[in-house]
């Protein structure tokens, strides 16, 4: 049975990701902050996808001992990572000059230490062929107005994705750097946007699984996808 990672999974587009790869067969290690949610998701997709083994646990990915515990879970419970799914992530608006301090700390722990530790600890699980998705943002793009420490930390990751697929090439595992738009989530539910103005979650999930079912000697180096009439 195939076997995806997924952090950041109980919500949005993590839980869209999950999603789409248990409807095909694959079974998930989950994590999240909210014990509460990991339980009751594990619990409805165990309904939904009896055959699938879900690894659900409680994580502070800003920990790196906590990531390297989760990690270590991983590695006892399978034999192989087929997927990595970068997913976990936060956003603060703000200004450089302006927001309180530690955001950017807050910013770089989340967004991007989350991913590096969790990388470096399960990529001797992964084997040619195994796929890796970092969901970066537009904003690791491009400067916008409020972007402050956010957008420092999605161009880190973006960094770090690039840096990951040069490293892996001979080891034939793949990386993807995911750039979404405006997605419909939880951060936009009072924002008074119309939520068809904007991306749905599914829309990441199937690119994703498409990026993944290339020939083994394709990878799609970036996935940019933002809303039919533009950014928000």
């Amino acid at each position: 049975m195939s076997f995806a990672v997924i952090t950041g999974a109980t919500h949005g587009m993590g839980k869209a990701i999950a999603e789409k790869f248990l409807s095909h067969g694959f079974s998930l290690a989950i994590c999240s902050r909210n014990e509460t949610e990991l339980n009751l998701i594990r619990t409805e997709w165990l309904k939904l996808f009896p055959q699938a083994n879900i690894i659900a646990r409680k994580v502070d990915l800003t920990q790196k001992e906590a990531v390297i515990d989760f990690a270590t879970e991983i590695k006892s419970s399978i034999e192989k990572i087929d997927v990595l799914v970068n997913n976990a992530g936060t956003f603060i608006p703000g200004k450089i000059c302006e927001e309180p301090d530690g955001q950017l700390e807050k910013m770089i722990s989340t967004n991007l230490y989350s991913a590096y530790h969790l990388t470096r600890a399960l990529v001797p699980h992964l084997s040619a062929l195994s796929h890796i998705f970092n969901i970066c943002s537009i904003a690791s793009l491009r400067a916008y107005e409020n972007g402050g420490a956010y957008s420092i930390s999605k161009y880190a990751l973006l960094g770090f994705s690039e840096n990951l697929r040069l490293e892996l090439m001979d080891k034939d595992i793949k990386v993807t750097s995911v750039m979404p738009g405006a997605t419909w989530g939880r951060s936009w539910e009072n924002s008074g946007v119309d939520q068809h103005r904007m991306m749905q979650t599914s829309d990441i999930a199937d690119m994703i699984w498409a990026a993944y079912h290339l020939s083994p000697a394709a990878n799609t180096d970036h996935i940019l996808i933002r809303p039919l009439k533009g950014d928000i």
